[in-house]
Order: structure tokens, then sequence, then C-alpha cells
């Protein structure tokens, strides 16, 4: 039980990490996300956003999904360490 708590706060860490570098990303307007590997991180993250982004409409041009979903993710690691 230990090791799977493990791998998925491991895996839930590398999705974080890969929200927050797509977040960095998108201050870069020349990035052409059609294009490896650019496109393989938006594949990866587009899933999960997409229904946060329904949830929260942008405020003045900020979309602010990332941060509740960054919220939420964290919140599943605690309850997962909690188990253990």
């Amino acid at each position: 039980m230990i090791q799977l708590v493990n791998v998925l706060t491991r895996f839930i860490d590398l999705f974080i990490w890969l929200i927050i570098f797509r977040c960095i990303l998108t201050f870069f307007p020349a990035i052409d996300w059609h294009r490896q590997p650019w496109q393989a991180i938006r594949n990866a993250t587009d899933p999960v956003l997409q229904p946060f982004s329904q949830l929260i409409p942008p405020v003045a041009g900020m979309d602010f999904s990332p941060l509740l979903l960054f919220f939420l993710l964290r919140f599943i690691q605690q309850l997962l360490h909690g188990l253990v």
C-alpha cells in the first residue's frame, strides 16, 4: 500500500511540474503548440485542465484554472499521505 501511495504521489508531483511548465510557456507567444515537444505537453495537460477552465472563466485575460487544479492535486496528495 505504501509503495502504491508513493508512486501516485510521485506521478502527481510530475504532473504538477508539467502544469507549471506549461503555464510558464504561455508567456512565450512564439511557441507553436502544434509541434513537438509542445504538443505532447498540451496533449497531456489539456484533458485535465479543460473542466477547470469551464468552471473558472478568465479574469482580466488570465486563466486561473491551473491554480485550482494545482490545489486539488496537492489536496489529493495530502489525502494519500493520510492513508499511510
